[in-house]
């Protein structure tokens, strides 16, 4: 988990976690559940199989509004904004001159505004980018709201007794609804893998829908543990880890999100060293990892073939629903086939490993 020395912020849940008997951790500046008295494993493999809901509140939430402003977006992500239709979600990069990665984030429109989810340990910096960059008075940052994630292959039964409006979504698209009488703005997305739905909701609010939430008999309380090795079998970067300000989308293997008209205009910062990456490709990638045995691997771990250095493990672990140790790392890009040989440091010995195509589990995103 994150290390942060300063004071800690708690979410609106955090007396819920206390109660449900969560081990508090901090995490991008707050106290947050790791994990509950069940363990990383048990709910691990009830989100696979169930519901999991994950307060993930540390999360920001911004709006722009104003005449212009997905052009103005456009300026300092390579994402197609100004293409986005009403109601639906696109995944994009705020980047630097280089064209590394700020911070990964969620653009939705909605009808009056643009709503923004960005990283728990990017959002002051975020804001404050957009701020500078974006038309005065656009920019706005709702600290007091709360985010909470609904997982699993159950998670689209338990809304559609709750919310049928929302039930009825396919993947990257959001509506407005209510539950129990509690306004929310749900998008039918995650980070898991898995099915699923982000739900924003008044930090007033959030206690008493985590409770409906939980009432629900598909539905257990899930912790960031397992939020990390369910997104790592499911080849998902996280910022700070596996994509940072020196690794460009197109070496995260991110280009799916960048749209034809972006890559040709260009327009965005780092625009010519990703348009170079495209049409030569990048000297590294990032690949998924598969060591023999059982130990997991760990972040930092050098990646070597030929007996020399060819990149760097940036996340690993043990992966419940593979059985066996995972990782996602950087390699050279001639080394990046699935199937290489390779060999990785764990504990500071040699252990065999082979590049693995990603994901490492079926996604299983309704997408009609």
């Amino acid at each position: 988990m994150t290390e942060y020395s300063g004071p800690l912020s708690r979410t609106p849940l955090y007396d819920l976690h206390r109660e449900l008997g969560a081990r508090l951790v901090p995490f991008a500046g707050y106290e947050m559940p790791v994990q509950y008295p069940t363990g990383i494993i048990a709910e691990h493999g009830w989100t696979r199989e169930s519901a999991g809901l994950f307060d993930v509140s540390h999360m920001g939430q911004v709006t722009l509004a104003g005449e212009g402003i997905d052009a103005a977006l456009e300026k300092l992500v390579p994402g197609d904004i100004i293409g986005l239709g009403l109601n639906k979600l696109r995944y994009t990069q705020l980047l630097n001159g280089d064209g590394g990665i700020l911070d990964d984030l969620m653009v939705t429109r909605r009808a009056a505004d643009l709503f923004l989810v960005v990283n728990a340990g990017n959002k002051e910096a975020d804001v404050a980018l957009m701020q500078a960059k974006l038309p005065t008075g656009s920019v706005t940052y709702h600290g007091s709201r709360a985010l909470l994630a609904l997982q699993g292959p159950k998670a689209a039964a338990v809304m559609e007794r709750l919310a049928p409006e929302a039930a009825a979504l396919s993947f990257m698209t959001a509506t407005a609804a209510k539950i129990g009488g509690i306004e929310i703005w749900a998008s039918r997305s995650g980070y898991t893998g898995e099915d699923g739905f982000e739900i924003a909701v008044a930090g007033a609010d959030a206690d008493r829908l985590a409770r409906l939430l939980l009432s629900q008999p598909e539905v257990k309380p899930i912790g960031l543990g397992a939020r990390d090795s369910l997104r790592l079998e499911a080849g998902l970067p996280l910022h700070g880890h596996d994509i940072d300000p020196t690794t460009s989308p197109i070496e995260a293997v991110l280009g799916f999100s960048i749209a034809k008209r972006r890559r040709e205009e260009g327009g965005f910062p780092g625009a010519t060293r990703i348009q170079r990456e495209i049409a030569n490709g990048p000297s590294r990638k990032l690949v998924g990892l598969k060591p023999e045995g059982r130990a997991p691997v760990r972040d930092g771990s050098a990646i070597t073939a030929e007996g020399r250095v060819i990149g760097k493990v940036t996340s690993g672990g043990f992966g419940p629903t593979v059985g066996a140790p995972v990782a996602l790392g950087y390699v050279e890009t001639a080394f990046a086939t699935p199937g290489t040989d390779v060999q990785l440091e764990v504990r500071g010995k040699p252990v065999a490993a082979s590049v693995a195509k990603l994901p490492f589990i079926t996604k299983r995103y309704v997408k009609t």
